[in-house]
This record gives structure tokens, sequence and C-alpha cells, in this order.
């Protein structure tokens, strides 16, 4: 149960920070890094990280229902020129982390939820807010088997 709780938290993660191409790895990075530090003080705060949330949850819901499909998500990821790798869990696996009632969709509650979790998680420090290293710890968690 915990496994899948932390695995959980690091998909809700998944829509905000793992649609651009090799998120949190080198210059890319560092670019979205500095796209969600809304302020550029070098941090992501909990207000940063859930806007990023809802903006790439807006960006996925092609038909603005609320809801976020696997071929959504596949599609956004296809949009930003994004390919998932062979290690990094794909749409539906990330999807069924955070369904909270096994439907195999994303609604708004379900990811505004895990993404709060998520948040939680990855702020080792209790500092209410985010370092790049606390952000690349959490992507980690994206990957399959972990």
């Amino acid at each position: 149960m915990k496994t899948k709780r932390i695995t959980s938290i690091a998909i809700a993660c998944s829509l905000t920070l793992g649609l651009l191409p090799s998120a949190f790895a080198g210059n890319e990075a560092d670019a979205h890094f500095k796209m969600m530090d809304a302020n550029g003080d070098g941090k992501i705060t909990r207000a940063e990280h859930a806007a990023g949330a809802k903006k790439m949850f807006t960006q996925c819901d092609a038909n603005q229902d609320g809801i976020v499909t696997v071929a959504e998500m596949d599609a956004a990821a296809q949009s930003h020129g994004r390919k998932v790798a062979k290690d990094e869990k794909n749409a539906a696996e990330k999807i069924r982390e955070i369904d909270q009632n096994g439907d195999g969709q994303l609604t708004t509650a379900e990811h505004e939820s895990g993404s709060e979790k998520m948040f939680a998680r990855m702020d080792t420090n209790k500092d209410g807010s985010l370092s790049k290293e606390e952000c690349a710890e959490g992507m980690k968690m994206l990957k399959k088997g972990a």
C-alpha cells in the first residue's frame, strides 16, 4: 500500500512535470523548472506547483470536460514532442496510480489531490518550497519499478 501511495504521488506530478522532453535532465530541465518558478526565486512554492499542475492538466484535457484520458495524455505528450522513455511509466500506468475510483481516467479532483501529495512528499526539508534537487528526486519515482 505504501509503495502504491508513493508511486501515485509521483504520478500526480507527471502531468505537471512530464510533458516536456527530458524533464529535469540538462538544459531542458532548467527551462522547465524556470517555467514553474513563476517569480524566478530559484524554488517552486506550493502555489507555483499547484498552478503548474493545473496548467498541465488543462493542456492535457483536450475536450475541457475535467477528465484526462490515456488518449488525451498521450496526445498532449506528442504535441510537445515528448516520447515515453523505455524505463518510464506510460500514460495508462501513470493514470492508474492516482485514479481513485478505478475508471481509467484522471479527474481534476484526483489530479489536484495527487499533486498536493506529491508536493508534500518532494519537499523533503519541509521548507514549503521545492529546489531543483528535490524535484529531480521526485521525478525518479516515475520510472518503471519505482
